[in-house]
């Protein structure tokens, strides 16, 4: 599990057949991301005795190695960042963008 992404963060899609959108990510799992607007795939649900049929559009997850942190629009490098105040622990980890060197929450 990677460690560059979290729930929230605003990333693009650098390969496939949903290259260059941008979105949320809505959850993480294992490999896999889900990112909202991205890899959208329609949905036939039969009927049942309760409900009528209907037409779904979900997200389908895509590999975490298909995307990218985003930033004005283009994709991003981060590094990581390690805070101590005396060089012992308690420490904290910060998400920084290579280009701007930016905090990315």
């Amino acid at each position: 599990m990677s460690k560059k992404f979290k729930k929230g963060d605003n990333v693009i899609v650098i390969t496939g057949s949903s290259k260059g959108k941008t979105g949320k990510i809505i959850s993480i799992k294992n490999d896999k991301v889900l990112v909202e607007g991205v890899n959208v795939a329609t949905i036939h649900k039969k009927p049942t005795s309760q409900k009528p049929g209907e037409i779904v559009a979900i997200e389908k997850p895509i590999n975490i190695s298909n995307i990218s942190h985003v930033e004005n629009g283009l994709p991003i490098k981060i590094k990581f960042k390690i805070n101590s105040e005396s060089g012992t622990k308690p420490f904290t980890k910060e998400r920084i963008s290579k280009k701007t060197g930016k905090i990315i929450n």
